[in-house]
């Protein structure tokens, strides 16, 4: 963007000219929909439905328990693995797919303090998503004797690990994940990323990273609960330890031994038989992905984020950062009623949604998300606010998820 806010033919021009048009067609959203949720979960792949078909109709339909075999199902948390590594910068062998992110965060923190039993600190920041606070408040309780520290205090000294999101999810704010990760390993501490509000936005790239985890339904597009995935350099792979030691990350779980052994690499990170139906939409996604120019996503992201922040002005304060390199692919602005506002505004075919206290997140996926389509939901949030449509009593009931 230049500064200079655009007018809707203008916005029709830009969305003429994307490279990424294209990929629009892929995705499924219904008609008069400007769906700027795609932070929370993923517009559905166009593909998806008839990959499930085919693994409930062809693959579970025709070999029955023998799709374990025939259709690759028993090798699906490392073949996904191997084909996730490359949006977060890794390589083959060094990404685990299964479970959910909270247990993904459990099992790599864990797996860090072992390697670091010297050191009794935890180190975390209070803006991550809440689960990654309570999976490690969690685990500092059942083990005993660790101190939980902010990453407000800056201190790595003597920290076993630090647990870090690149992107917060409530305001969009990035951390410089290189500069982080070097400062962590200069202080001796092991460093665990939390991707989730990143993958499938920009390009990332945890490869010096110890750790890293991350969900599929967001960015990625693999459907509500699609499994998480989990990141294991490769120098830690021999010495870390699993502690959900389910009989899946077992060397030969076939053998029915009654002792556990780990099996070689990342795959002593499986858990428990992988969830196949919900690998059939992640599958789906994938497909796109892997056509997918990151480079441009990331322009691209940028710029729509930076139109909308400029079309709404200062009617809204902005909680994410000024600066588009400095956010995620989302905008957060600051509302004393926000909960009532966005209600009203998806009313309105503009879904965005709102986080706790007053907070409207809207979350800009390239790939389905155009120019015109910010241009047109900024200024029904302007018409929101200008005719204050979200005093209408029934926006103020809270629904179960917001």
């Amino acid at each position: 963007m230049t500064g200079v806010t655009l007018d809707r033919d203008q916005c029709l021009a830009l969305d003429a000219a994307d490279p990424l048009r294209e990929f629009k067609d892929e995705f499924v959203l219904p008609e008069g929909v400007i769906y700027l949720v795609g932070n929370s979960l993923g517009a559905p792949p166009r593909r998806a439905a008839e990959r499930l078909r085919q693994a409930v109709e062809d693959e579970w339909g025709r070999h029955l328990v023998g799709g374990w075999n025939h259709a690759g199902w028993y090798e699906q948390p490392l073949t996904a693995g191997d084909r996730i590594a490359p949006l977060i910068g890794a390589g083959p062998g060094q990404v685990v797919v299964g479970n959910t992110t909270s247990i993904a965060v459990f099992q790599a923190v864990a797996a860090a303090l072992r390697l670091r039993p010297d050191r009794r600190v935890i180190v975390s920041d209070t803006r991550n998503f809440p689960t990654d606070h309570y999976m490690v408040q969690g685990l500092a309780s059942l083990l005993g004797g660790y101190e939980l520290r902010d990453l407000a205090d800056r201190r790595f000294d003597d920290a076993a690990v630090v647990l870090l999101s690149e992107v917060d999810y409530r305001t969009g704010a990035r951390q410089d994940v290189r500069a982080v990760t070097a400062e962590a390993h200069a202080a001796g501490a092991l460093i665990v990323w939390d991707v989730c509000h990143s993958v499938g936005a920009m390009e990332v790239d945890v490869s010096e990273a110890d750790f890293a985890v991350g969900c599929t339904y967001k960015y990625l597009n693999a459907g509500p609960g699609a499994p998480a995935f989990l990141y294991v350099n490769p120098r830690h792979q021999a010495a870390a330890e699993n502690v959900l030691s389910g009989w899946y990350g077992h060397a030969e779980p076939f053998a029915f031994e009654t002792g556990y052994r780990p099996a070689e690499g990342v795959r002593r990170f499986a858990v428990s038989t992988p969830h196949v139906l919900s690998f059939a939409g992640l599958e789906a996604a994938l497909d796109v992905w892997e056509r997918v120019p990151m480079a441009q996503v990331r322009a691209k992201s940028m710029a729509l984020g930076e139109l909308f922040v400029e079309l709404v002005g200062d009617r809204l304060e902005l909680a994410s950062p000024a600066d588009p390199a400095a956010r995620g692919s989302q905008v957060s602005l600051r509302h004393s009623d926000g909960y009532p506002v966005m209600r009203a505004l998806i009313d309105r075919g503009v879904h965005g949604d709102f986080r706790a206290p007053d907070v409207l997140r809207f979350g800009f996926a390239p790939l389905y998300i155009g120019y015109t389509d910010v241009y047109d939901a900024a200024t029904t949030l302007l018409e929101v606010l200008d005719k204050e449509l979200w005093r209408d009593d029934r926006y103020a009931t809270r629904l179960a998820v917001t």
